[in-house]
């Protein structure tokens, strides 16, 4: 996929809703994974830098796979998010506030999802450029923190992440978020180690048809 500057790729993030989170012990799991998740109708994929060969998975799946947007999550720092830009991310996932990170993303035209939990850390991350701040660990807070936060911050575009699933996506929604990050609700690790391919995409028909219920 191909996008003009790193608004539009944002928006398309927004109309797609969900950025599924994969971590895979090898490429070859990591592309299958994606073959099936995108099967199923999910479109964003995020590849943690904490899977092994991250890297080099990244730019292998970009070269295979050209109708799916490809980000790097757990970015610790700005260094980090470069090599993960000139290896094909299209868009860049923090954990953690890191003003570097986002200055170093933009130089790039690449957006920026940095995490961020407190009042406080959101407003900064948006005051600094984020186009959209990741509000983690969400479960923790669950959807009427998401909301409190839309009261002052109307204007902020919040992609809750951690212990997203199909019991409480719908709740996180109506309560203001842009969009989801979803990880092992939807990629369960067991289906990948034990490659069934057909499952996941199954899972993935059903988050994609409660959007669009």
């Amino acid at each position: 996929m191909y996008f003009k500057d790193r608004f539009e790729t944002i928006h398309f993030i927004e109309r797609k809703k969900i950025v599924a989170i994969i971590r895979a012990k090898e490429s070859g799991s990591f592309l299958d994974a994606v073959k099936a998740l995108k099967k199923g109708g999910i479109e964003c994929i995020e590849v943690t830098m904490t899977t092994p060969g991250a890297l080099k998975t990244l730019e292998e799946v970009r070269s295979k796979i050209d109708d799916v947007l490809f980000g790097a999550g757990t970015v610790l720092d700005p260094e980090t998010a470069r090599q993960a830009i000139l290896s094909g991310a299209q868009f860049i996932v923090t954990p953690s506030l890191n003003l570097e990170a986002i200055r170093l993303s933009h130089r790039y035209d690449i957006p920026i999802i940095p995490g961020a939990f407190t009042p406080t850390e959101i407003l900064s991350a948006w005051e600094n450029g984020a186009e959209c701040v990741k509000v983690f660990p969400a479960s923790n807070v669950g959807p009427d923190y998401i909301k409190a936060i839309k009261g002052p911050f109307p204007q902020i575009k919040i992609c809750p992440t951690g212990g997203i699933g199909l019991d409480n996506m719908k709740a996180f929604l109506k309560a203001g978020a842009s969009c989801l990050g979803v990880g092992g609700k939807l990629v369960d690790a067991s289906l990948i180690k034990n490659q069934k391919w057909d499952d996941l995409t199954s899972i993935a028909k059903e988050y994609v048809a409660q959007l669009n219920d």
